[in-house]
């Protein structure tokens, strides 16, 4: 069995990952159609299908290109040094961000490693390269997401501050992005195999690219009203130091009530390409679990569901909700 890397990711459903894969059917291909972290896809690639993501956030497409459609490539010491070599600069991220998500001397840094990392030579060292030093930058930002105050980033990150209201110094915070990196190194070389099946990495807005691809089974996760949904707001800034520009925030056709239910229903009358739709769910998501089963019923033969328990962790070890996660299974 491959081992999934340590990504941090809002939603992420690494923990429910066998437990849904388990349920799919014995067929030969899978769309992940909101990839996000990936671990989904992950476990379908290790259980041998052929396995196509996409995601419309860019850092979460190098993610999959990385370890999804990436068979082979890990990046060796050498690699390692280029990204490190040279001094900071006032880039991008210097310009427009410190004092906003790192501190200068540190946005002067990213701005020296986003430009190495384009000296590496070939595309998936570079996504590789990318995933890791997004995983060094969530493991720098409290919570791990983009959206929190630069004030209370810095409380955060005083470390005496933090044990006195928190009890956690969170020293972590404070190691350096190549710290960080070189930790994570081996674990993200060790994720990278081969499961000798073409797979591969889409970066596309979900309603642009549903029709033109084919598989057996889609897996759908979108993000829902009433749900830790703002995916923008959480790594939006993660594509733009990607890119090195200032980006507008995409369309999340999912995140408004007023919208969700015309949007659900017309990703599903678009599902002629696949045999099954597996749709991941939980019980605090709006539109309710009996509106999802009328509008996938339109479109499909039979619905059936899927329960499970599952502990959803907000912030810290005490703050979890226990929720019913579903698992909506359409024969199409």
């Amino acid at each position: 069995m491959n081992k999934f890397p340590k990504v941090n990711y809002i939603g992420n459903k690494e923990k429910l990952s066998e437990w849904i894969c388990d349920l799919f059917p014995n067929e030969n291909t899978i769309f992940d159609a909101f990839s996000g972290g990936c671990s989904i896809a992950y476990k379908a690639k290790d259980l041998g299908y052929q396995v196509i993501t996409n995601d419309i956030l860019s850092v979460n497409y190098h993610l999959s290109k990385s370890l999804i459609e990436n068979s082979n490539e890990k990046l060796n010491e050498n690699d390692v040094e280029i990204i490190f070599s040279g001094n900071p600069e006032k880039g991008f991220v210097y310009k427009n961000y410190s004092n906003v998500y790192f501190y200068p001397e540190e946005c002067m840094e990213l701005d020296l490693y986003r430009k190495n990392i384009e000296k590496l030579k070939n595309e998936y060292k570079k996504s590789l390269a990318l995933s890791l030093l997004r995983r060094s930058m969530i493991r720098k930002r409290p919570y791990s997401r983009f959206n929190i105050l630069w004030d209370k980033v810095v409380q955060l990150r005083d470390e005496e501050y933090s044990y006195k209201h928190y009890k956690r110094r969170r020293a972590y915070h404070n190691e350096s992005f190549k710290k960080h990196f070189i930790d994570n190194l081996d674990s993200y070389n060790d994720s990278v195999f081969d499961n000798k099946k073409l797979n591969k990495a889409f970066n596309e807005d979900i309603f642009k690219i549903i029709n033109s691809v084919k598989a057996d089974i889609i897996y759908i996760d979108p993000p829902y009203p009433n749900t830790m949904n703002d995916y923008f707001g959480f790594y939006g800034f993660l594509d733009e130091f990607i890119h090195s520009k200032k980006l507008t925030q995409f369309n999340n056709y999912f995140k408004d009530k007023n919208l969700v239910e015309n949007n659900l229903d017309k990703l599903f009358s678009q599902l002629n390409n696949f045999k099954y739709c597996y749709l991941s769910y939980n019980n605090t998501a709006y539109p309710t679990k009996e509106k999802i089963i009328e509008l996938l019923s339109k479109y499909s033969k039979s619905v059936e569901i899927y329960e499970k328990k599952h502990n959803y962790q907000i912030t810290g070890k005490k703050h979890k909700r226990s929720n019913q996660e579903y698992l909506f299974k359409a024969t199409l």
